[in-house]
């Protein structure tokens, strides 16, 4: 399944949503402004919360948590030490491990589980500006949906700190 990501340029507060091939909005992605973290929130089309994606307040690394329900079903963060290539790895609840390779930061990317792809993102599936595709080959859409965003912020976080 193929869904269109639109790139933040970013501002928490700001909202988005996630279309399927068909232009069929999917998800919202509602940034909350007025939180002492950055925080986020995956709705389904008709408003319901799937997931909230926040950032950890305190950790050796930068942290993203996905919740449901309250409960942490996912923690993304960069790997230490990953001198060729950028890496983020997702910590899932039942104690699965995914990693996040590939040019992050351009969205060119793929997630991994021990038993292959879960996902893969790239700018090539689809023109519009400031936008980027993800292909997921994974039954918990809305978990790799958060994932993604989690992923995303992250990056975006990076980048300005080198700048």
């Amino acid at each position: 399944m193929k869904f269109l990501m639109r790139e933040r340029m970013f501002s928490i507060g700001e909202d988005f949503w996630i279309e399927d091939e068909s232009g069929e909005r999917v998800f919202l992605v509602d940034g909350k402004a007025l939180r002492l973290r950055q925080t986020f929130e995956l709705k389904g089309p008709e408003g319901e919360t799937l997931a909230v994606i926040k950032k950890k307040m305190v950790s050796v690394r930068d942290t993203m948590i996905v919740e449901r329900d309250g409960d942490t079903v996912a923690k993304v963060h960069k790997k230490l030490f990953s001198p060729l290539r950028h890496k983020m790895v997702v910590e899932l609840a039942d104690g699965q491990e995914w990693t996040a390779t590939g040019d992050i930061i351009e969205k060119n990317y793929k997630i991994e589980s021990e038993q292959g792809e879960v996902a893969q993102t790239s700018r090539k599936w689809f023109r519009i500006r400031e936008s980027y595709g993800i292909e997921i080959d994974h039954p918990d859409v809305p978990l790799v949906i958060a994932v993604a965003v989690a992923v995303d912020e992250l990056a975006e976080d990076s980048r300005h700190k080198e700048d």
